[in-house]
């Protein structure tokens, strides 16, 4: 035996001695590799027992899992979520994340599943899965910046805020975001004096020209000489529509009559008598004209165009509905026929 062992004062018995050692640490490894995987899968199963919901339609706890059928029950998850069939897509989401084994494919499944809560108006639910992906993951920066939007949603900006810091060390220009945060929780803060809220906003504005819709339409509310101050007649496209709603009484006719585009709006509108065409907007010109040759049936009508995704809605934005993206509308206007209705406001 002692012939087939090297002594232990041979350099073959440390070769064999360190190859014994790398083979238990390398064994060991592999085993709490295991372990931790497991761990984690029975972790994950337990989180996604919270979520499961008696008011899905579809019963998947009889239908056996086949690896060929992960493509075909995503896409069709997908289906139901587009088409707003949001308990739907959620039971699926739920039977595929349970029983695939691919990491990589949960996570991604697991960002549907918080996307569709969220669609659906669970924001609780969504936030504490966003949360889970970036319990292990957490360099994800859509997921980071999907949980910002959910917070957002909540009217919790201080935490949402607190999603900027990860994203700014992983590179991402959040100046913008940042300030909008700002601004949303001014906008909903109630501790804070008139006049400094007005002052606040203002300074917000001059750091992100932006969010000009945004602020004028607040601070119409808030202050109406200062938002008239700050209308730029050159952005009148903008504007169009909150100038158009605005009510008589918060019409400011200094800056209205010295300013051609902001009469040409206001002559339309039949509050101002003196006729004037020169607005540079083609569906406000047109109904100038008209109303100068004696047709006064004309008005204007909305939509809102998100200039990223291309999205039309029928009502204003601050976020897209669709695409989630900041500061993307488009006022786009039309010529109606006038109706017999009650003034509307758009603030």
């Amino acid at each position: 035996m002692e012939h087939i062992l090297p002594a232990y004062n041979d350099p073959l018995f440390s070769i064999l001695l360190i190859i014994v050692i790398a083979l238990i640490i390398a064994m060991m490894t592999y085993a709490w590799g295991i372990y931790k995987e497991q761990k984690e899968e029975g972790n994950l199963l337990k989180f996604l027992d919270k979520f499961e919901s008696s008011e899905c339609s579809l019963d998947t706890s009889n239908m056996k899992f086949e690896p060929n059928m992960l493509k075909p029950l995503a896409l069709l998850a997908k289906a139901f979520d587009n088409a707003g069939e949001y308990h739907k897509a959620i039971n699926i989401y739920l039977y595929l994340i349970k029983y695939i084994d691919n990491n990589q494919a949960k996570r991604e499944l697991m960002e549907y599943l918080a996307n569709t809560y969220f669609n659906a108006g669970f924001l609780e639910r969504s936030k504490n899965i966003y949360l889970e992906i970036l319990r292990t993951k957490p360099r994800n920066i859509k997921v980071l910046y999907k949980l910002g939007i959910v917070y957002e949603s909540m009217h919790m900006y201080d935490k949402a805020k607190d999603t900027i810091t990860p994203l700014y060390t992983l590179g991402e220009d959040t100046k913008s975001l940042e300030l909008f945060f700002d601004f949303s929780q001014l906008r909903f803060s109630k501790d804070i004096e008139l006049q400094d809220k007005v002052n606040k906003i203002i300074d917000i504005l001059n750091k992100e020209p932006s969010l000009y819709r945004q602020s004028i339409l607040e601070l119409l509310k808030l202050d109406t000489k200062k938002a008239w101050e700050l209308i730029e007649p050159s952005r009148l496209d903008e504007l169009i529509d909150i100038l158009w709603f605005l009510p008589n009484s918060q019409l400011d006719l200094d800056i209205i009559l010295s300013n051609e585009k902001l009469h040409t709006l206001y002559y339309v509108k039949g509050y101002i008598k003196e006729p004037m065409i020169n607005s540079g907007i083609f569906s406000l010109d047109i109904l100038a004209t008209a109303k100068k040759s004696g047709f006064e049936d004309g008005e204007l009508i909305f939509s809102y165009l998100c200039k990223k995704c291309k999205h039309n809605f029928p009502v204003s934005f601050t976020r897209c509905p669709n695409c989630m993206a900041l500061n993307s509308i488009k006022v786009e206007e039309e010529i109606a026929k006038s109706n017999t209705k009650t003034d509307y406001s758009i603030l």
